[in-house]
């Protein structure tokens, strides 16, 4: 059987590709949630001896959080890979997502793994979780606003011809996207499972994340390029241009410790707010001056 690239693309990253993933994604959290809890049964029990470092993951039955968690987040960059050809607002609206599930799971982890000590005080674990909270928050709300605007933006400027074949373009990178997830899925468990044998099978953000991000941005970049083939609007051409610098703030901010991580966690989402905004200004001003000349010509 003959597949265009419309068929590869329905076929790996349609309607139904995801409802089957989606419910994979959901079975395997659930498998690696009890699995995981298992392990750190067998580890209290002392039927299972790890190293050090690996015994990070298994200091409290809540570290059993992480695995299912991970498996979300890889079910969202699916989901993520799928939005390309939508819309580029809606591919950045999910990298949003993402980044407030990172933040929630390294809450999750960090609260496995904070100890306190006898009495009230603010030290540097409880400081920092604060923080991350606060983070967590802003991620939060400017991920439910950021959606709530790009809903009500729709450009009409591209003809539909044009806009068949600037879909037809971002529906051929989300195919090569979805290669990258896999490679990259691939390459980064293969690592932290060698990682594991020699007993330094730590986990952070970087694993997986840091490498599809850097992939993430070329893509971006590549959109921004192809879309100008296609309308040369000022607003278009910044807006696509600031969603590609939230991106890279993202991707900083997976590979930044402590603080500052989550200063470019935060900042990337208000970024992203304040764009989508602008833009449905923007939108909304064009709208009503091609109304008005409209209304001259009929005149």
């Amino acid at each position: 059987m003959k597949f265009s690239t419309r068929g590869y693309y329905e076929l790996f990253l349609g309607y139904d590709a995801d409802d089957k993933i989606r419910k994979m994604a959901i079975i395997l959290a659930i498998i690696g949630f009890f699995g995981h809890l298992l392990l750190w049964v067998l580890i209290q029990n002392n039927s299972l001896n790890l190293s050090e470092e690996n015994m990070g993951m298994f200091n409290s039955p809540l570290s059993s959080l992480y695995t299912p968690f991970s498996i979300l987040l890889a079910y969202e960059v699916y989901q993520l890979i799928r939005t390309i050809p939508e819309s580029f607002s809606s591919s950045v609206g999910k990298q949003y997502e993402i980044a407030t599930l990172l933040v929630v799971r390294d809450i999750l982890k960090r609260l496995s793994d904070i100890e306190f000590e006898e009495g009230w005080s603010i030290d540097a674990d409880l400081g920092f979780l604060i923080v991350e909270c606060f983070t967590f928050l802003v991620l939060f709300y400017t991920s439910l606003v950021y959606h709530k605007i790009s809903k009500q933006i729709k450009n009409d400027n591209i003809h539909s011809e044009k806009l068949s074949s600037f879909i037809y373009s971002k529906q051929i990178i989300a195919l090569l996207m979805l290669v990258v997830f896999l490679t990259v899925t691939f390459t980064s468990m293969s690592g932290w499972i060698e990682s594991v044998l020699e007993g330094k099978g730590g986990v952070n953000r970087e694993i997986f994340f840091l490498d599809f991000f850097t992939f993430l941005i070329l893509a971006d970049i590549l959109i921004l390029l192809i879309s100008y083939w296609f309308y040369t609007d000022f607003g278009n051409l910044a807006r696509n241009t600031g969603f590609v610098l939230s991106t890279v703030i993202i991707r900083v901010a997976i590979s930044s410790p402590g603080i500052s991580a989550m200063i470019l966690f935060a900042l990337s989402g208000i970024i992203g707010v304040a764009i989508i905004r602008l833009s449905i200004d923007n939108v909304s001003n064009f709208s009503r001056r091609r109304h008005s000349l409209t209304r001259l010509v009929d005149l």
